[in-house]
């Protein structure tokens, strides 16, 4: 039986270990949280990606967990109403077929999947690796040291798994000119179902409120030239920045600044795309975010995760040969990849314009579409048609 070390377990993880345990290999997870995160910001399921959530078996569960968001409304810089739209008027999205669920959900569901049926390894992370002709010695920061058939970095934006072999991600991260801050505070807005959107050029504040519970997400996003590197590594440093750049601003920003500074969930980082020319090495294959992040704007990081487990598994399922498979794999979603990788563009001016005139532009085609028009499907969430399942019995890998 072929062994499999997958670093990563929040969503293409766990989904690639489903796959590979279901065609026969013996799969082993290791996680450097102390255990499957639960929380965080809602999270979309489309195209493509509810396919594959359909063959794993755990759509209806997904389904329960639904948020199924009413309105999005923009607001001026005076806090006034733009206009209220259903959010599949903005994203693309199909109403009636995709998802969207808390990201907790959708990992606990996963989670739940597999986890009688493959290793997990908490708290501990992979440390190095020494890739040979038949195998991958691998030693963790715990100390042990084992060795696997094949390694998977699933490990997302920052991997490491990609560090150690490809290099510093400085020569594949694209940044896309915005920081964001999220953090979870009260529901004192009497929202349900819904978000608000406050926008001026530069800046962006949002309200989420995934049901009619006592707390919303908070959003604060913002344009920068160039990535606070300072910032990374400092959780005071990016509560200073974000102050900075929303002081005297209008609305809420003040209450949501200060909640900001208070927040025991503060999840701080840049608006950023991961393109590599090639997505394994050896043994090593990424997938997921550490291969190609797509950024949050194009709303399809969970989405392409999700498929490029399933193709990834299926690839290695159907061919002895893991180079074949590796290459297969690629071959098969780089397009599918590259077009919601694209959608960036326009995610960006639609939700966070950053100059007077594409702001003013913006808010032209909002009121426009104002009457909430029938779904406007986005063709790249579509853009690649699964294929069945492989055979259940895996091939051992050479």
């Amino acid at each position: 039986m072929s062994t499999v070390l997958i670093s990563g377990a929040s969503i293409a993880g766990p989904a690639l270990a489903y796959w590979l345990h279901r065609y026969g290999f013996d799969v082993t997870v290791v996680e450097k949280s102390d255990a499957v995160r639960g929380g965080g910001y809602p999270i979309d399921i489309r195209g493509t990606a509810v396919d594959a959530v359909r063959q794993m078996g755990v759509l209806p569960q997904l389904q329960a967990a639904h948020i199924n968001t009413q309105r999005l409304t923009f607001l001026d810089a005076d806090g006034e109403r733009i206009t209220s739209l259903r959010p599949d008027s903005i994203n693309g999205g199909v109403a009636t077929r995709d998802l969207e669920v808390p990201r907790g959900d959708l990992t606990s569901v996963l989670y739940d999947k597999i986890r009688d049926d493959v290793e997990f390894l908490f708290n501990d992370s992979i440390a190095a690796l020494d890739q040979h002709p038949d195998r991958v010695d691998v030693r963790f920061r715990s100390g042990i040291e084992r060795t696997f058939d094949l390694v998977v970095g699933a490990d997302g934006l920052h991997s490491n798994t990609r560090a150690l072999v490809f290099g510093p991600e400085e020569q594949f991260h694209h940044y896309i000119g915005h920081c964001f801050a999220g953090f979870t505070m009260r529901n004192d807005f009497g929202l349900s179902h819904e978000g608000v959107l406050w926008t001026v050029p530069g800046r962006a504040a949002a309200l989420y409120a995934v049901g009619d519970g006592d707390t919303v997400h908070g959003f604060l996003n913002f344009a920068r030239p160039e990535p606070p590197f300072d910032a990374f590594r400092d959780p005071a440093a990016q509560r200073d920045l974000v102050a900075s750049v929303f002081a005297g601003d209008g609305w809420h920003i003040p209450l949501m600044v200060d909640t900001m500074r208070a927040a025991d969930d503060l999840f701080f980082d840049v608006v950023s795309q991961i393109r590599m020319p090639r997505w394994s090495s050896g043994r090593v294959v990424l997938v997921g975010d550490a291969a190609h992040a797509p950024s949050f704007l194009t709303g399809q990081g969970s989405s392409l995760a999700l498929v490029g487990a399933y193709m990834l598994a299926r690839e290695l399922a159907m061919t002895a040969d893991h180079t074949a498979a590796f290459d297969g794999y690629e071959r098969n979603i780089r397009e599918y990849v590259e077009r919601n990788q694209a959608l960036v563009t326009a995610g960006n001016s639609t939700m966070h314009p950053s100059t007077p005139e594409a702001l003013e532009r913006r808010n032209a085609v909002l009121r426009g579409l104002s009457a909430m028009p029938e779904d406007a499907v986005q063709p790249a969430h579509s853009a690649l048609t699964l294929p069945e399942p492989a055979p259940p019995a895996a091939l051992p890998v050479r």
